[in-house]
């Protein structure tokens, strides 16, 4: 592709010779001639002078290059779009291979693929040009929409329900049961049946082993645009808002909120039964135990304030001597407001 191609398909400004041929993206350190870099961190803008990329994408006023420069208003977006632009095509063929099993009432849409060894329950129905991986099982009744992605291993349990454009990683799995038994007076559990379903709207992805557990009534749903990592759990009967981003090994309890467009860092950990509000972000391995507004920003178990946290944070490691100092002073004030003994000198 050249880079005048590029600039359009990525709605860039370009700043050099749009008839050189560029084949992938590649760090600034890395790249060679044919590549793309870019500049989204102003702490590698020093590395942008000795890159030898054949072109960089930079910000509107994000300085010069020794090489053509693709200006962006958002330079990481720019990227992200000139990776998909220059990704290798797909090879995959586009039919239904001989090794699936498929029930004869599955609807499949035009253009729908079905890897080897892949099964494809009772009443499913495929929307168009959807793509179903090798080792791939999807449960009676479930509804996949039009081109979605279903990597290999994965497993959409019976009567789910998945919107367009939806990608499942490697091994994830929508629609296992809950979580959920009643106690019996002898101590032991009773099983309560799970059997609502999971809803995942248009264009959610699930990282690799990540798991959403279904509810025993109601649903639970992630909302559209989410973007779930691996290693991530979504309890039963939770509620996953628009374009939330949750990272790797957080953990959702049951029943739970999550408003529109929140942040998760890594192993954020979010209990049952409460409200996180629109646009909160919590720093990883923050535990979130009670209901939070909107627009927060937390840390820390349990989650406070930002702000606050970084403070305490920093006091953390001197706590032993300040303990040492609290009760050396505790002592001499003890000493200072004790009765006066004659002949006894008090501890200065």
């Amino acid at each position: 592709m050249t880079l005048q191609a590029l600039a359009a398909a990525i709605g860039a400004t370009l700043e050099g010779d749009g008839t050189v041929d560029v084949t992938r993206v590649a760090a600034l350190d890395d790249a060679g001639p044919g590549d793309v870099s870019f500049l989204a961190n102003a702490s590698y803008a020093a590395r942008v002078a000795t890159t030898g990329a054949s072109a960089v994408i930079l910000g509107v006023d994000g300085g010069s290059a020794p090489c053509a420069v693709l200006r962006a208003a958002n330079p990481y977006l720019a990227f992200a779009r000139a990776a998909a632009a220059l990704a290798p095509p797909s090879t995959w063929p586009t039919d239904v291979h001989a090794s699936a099993v498929i029930a004869p009432d599955a609807v499949l849409g035009a253009g729908v693929t079905v890897g080897p060894y892949a099964v494809i329950g009772a009443g499913v129905t495929l929307g168009a040009r959807t793509m179903v991986d090798p080792h791939v099982v999807i449960g009676a009744g479930t509804v996949v929409g039009e081109d979605c992605r279903l990597h290999a291993h994965a497993s959409i349990r019976e009567r789910c329900r998945l919107g367009d454009r939806v990608v499942i990683q490697n091994g994830a799995v929508i629609g296992a049961d809950g979580f959920g038994f009643a106690r019996r007076g002898d101590g032991s559990y009773e099983k309560i049946p799970q059997t609502a379903p999971v809803v995942l709207e248009d264009d959610v992805e699930v990282g690799a082993n990540t798991t959403i557990d279904r509810p025993a009534v109601g649903e639970t749903r992630i909302k559209a645009g989410t973007k779930l990592d691996n290693l991530v759990m979504i309890a039963h009967g939770v509620v996953v808002g628009a374009r939330t981003v949750i990272a790797a090994q957080c953990g959702v309890s049951g029943s739970t909120t999550i408003g529109d467009d929140v942040m998760f860092g890594g192993q954020v950990g979010v209990a049952g039964h409460i409200t996180v509000g629109d646009g909160v972000k919590a720093t990883g391995q923050t535990g979130i135990t009670n209901s939070l507004g909107p627009g927060l920003f937390v840390s820390g178990l349990p989650a406070i304030d930002n702000r606050d946290w970084r403070k305490a944070a920093v006091l953390f490691g001197r706590l032993p001597d300040l303990r040492r100092q609290l009760i050396d002073l505790e002592r001499r004030l003890a000493a200072l407001e004790a009765p006066s003994v004659p002949g006894r000198t008090p501890v200065p």
